[in-house]
């Protein structure tokens, strides 16, 4: 038998892998599944008959998200969803987003070979919109399912000038889905209530358990970003005929203050992390001196208090930066996203669990966002993260081994095991 024939954590990798490439990519030579394209709606009725193997009924929601339901005994109890996400980054890794949804998938597998049933359903989500790597949005569709979406949807337009609306609705819905309208999109809302718990399971996109020697750790929450895009503006100039002490250029008062970012979130000696991720020099020609310079800056920490306060230092920093140097600089506040605690009791459990699963409890944060920020609007949540080669992700080069994929879903049944006697209890 082969890994994609074999229940746990080893097919999960294996279907991972197996949804890498063609039809499942729009790219060719490497992964990039972006939202409501045809490599997205492939993956989905791909994973949708996985679902249905597992024991689940399959569905499409308005939103484009694929939901697998596995039902309890109570049908009235509020539903334990588990979730993550199907889309990616352009040339990704297999593993992000991915693994979460596959190890839930083998969650039901593992329940339904047993026959067992629990007091409340299952319904496991594969979101649409994590990555944000087609709409100038992201998290959409959990946001949708949380009831936070509050974009305009009918302006949301791809780079291509494909609008939100017209890309639904070529996609399509699934049998419960009104056909990809997107005057429906809101309806993927979760009722009020009906969710008991919300559990993700990710890989860590970090170091920290590799180097630790661990397979796993529970996550004790998400961290609060900023994000800015700054524009520097000086003077273009020959690059021949400015003499250095009359130049205004844009593009070295800018390295000036990426290099700032870089040494206040160093110094601050704390969990804070400031990166410059963008950046575009104006008017771009080798015999210019750039006059105007936009770039980002993404400032994160596990306090807002903490990240904002680094953050007005960076930003003041930059300002004395460019009045030293004749420059102009404008910051735009891109988005403003809390922190995002797991829930206490749901991390006891998540502990309880990693023992008997025999792994040491380990708790981190998270630096990266997820649709788990989302869905603690609606009920209590959770992360588990899983181990991942050299702390590699968004990169072809991202791995996690079978072996700690099958720890994961060993103890991702245990959460629920516990969770389910903490119930009863």
């Amino acid at each position: 038998m082969t890994a994609l024939d074999t229940p746990g954590g080893a097919r999960a990798v294996a279907r991972c892998d197996a949804l890498a490439g063609a039809p499942y990519s729009d790219m060719e030579g490497g992964l990039f599944r972006a939202y409501l394209t045809r490599a997205h709606r492939a993956a989905v009725d791909r994973v949708a008959v996985w679902m249905e193997e597992a024991g689940m009924t399959a569905r499409v929601d308005p939103a484009g998200n694929l939901v697998g339901t596995y039902a309890g005994t109570d049908p009235s109890a509020p539903a334990l969803v588990i979730g993550s996400h199907l889309d990616s980054v352009r040339d990704a890794g297999p593993y992000d987003g991915s693994l979460g949804v596959m190890l839930g998938i083998e969650c039901v597998a593992a329940l339904h070979a047993q026959g067992r049933r629990l007091p409340f359903a299952i319904e496991v989500y594969g979101f649409g919109d994590e990555e944000g790597s087609r709409f100038p949005a992201a998290m959409l569709t959990s946001r949708a399912v949380a009831g936070t979406l509050d974009a305009d949807l009918a302006a949301i337009v791809d780079g291509q000038g494909v609008s939100l609306a017209a890309a639904l609705e070529r996609f399509g819905g699934g049998p419960d889905a009104p056909g990809g309208n997107i005057a429906a999109y809101r309806d993927a809302l979760r009722v009020p209530g009906r969710t008991l718990a919300y559990l993700e399971a990710h890989i860590e996109q970090g170091p920290v358990l590799e180097a630790d020697g661990l397979a796993v750790g529970t996550v004790t929450g998400i961290a609060a970003q900023l994000r800015y895009a700054l524009t520097v503006r000086g003077m273009a100039g020959h690059a021949g005929t400015t003499a250095m002490r009359l130049r205004r250029d844009a593009l070295a008062g800018a390295a000036a203050m990426v290099l700032a970012a870089e040494q206040m979130a160093r110094g601050d000696d704390s969990d804070v992390v400031a990166t410059v991720g963008m950046i575009e020099a104006l008017p771009g020609a080798a015999n210019v001196i750039p006059g105007e310079v936009r770039f980002t800056l993404d400032v994160r920490s596990g306090s807002e208090k903490r990240r904002d306060r680094v953050a007005a230092a960076i930003l003041e920093r930059f300002r004395e930066i460019a009045a030293a140097r004749a420059l102009e600089l404008d910051a735009a506040l891109i988005h403003d996203l809390a922190s995002s605690p797991s829930d206490p009791a749901l991390m006891d459990l998540m502990d309880e669990a990693l023992v008997l699963a025999g792994q040491p409890v380990r708790r981190l944060v998270s630096g990266a966002g997820h649709d788990a920020m989302n869905m603690a609007a609606l009920c209590p949540t959770v992360m588990l993260f899983i181990r991942c080669r050299h702390g590699i992700s968004h990169n072809p080069a991202e791995h996690v081994g079978p072996a700690d994929a099958d720890i994961a879903l060993r103890v991702m049944l245990g959460f629920i095991q516990r969770l389910g006697e903490s119930l009863a209890a």
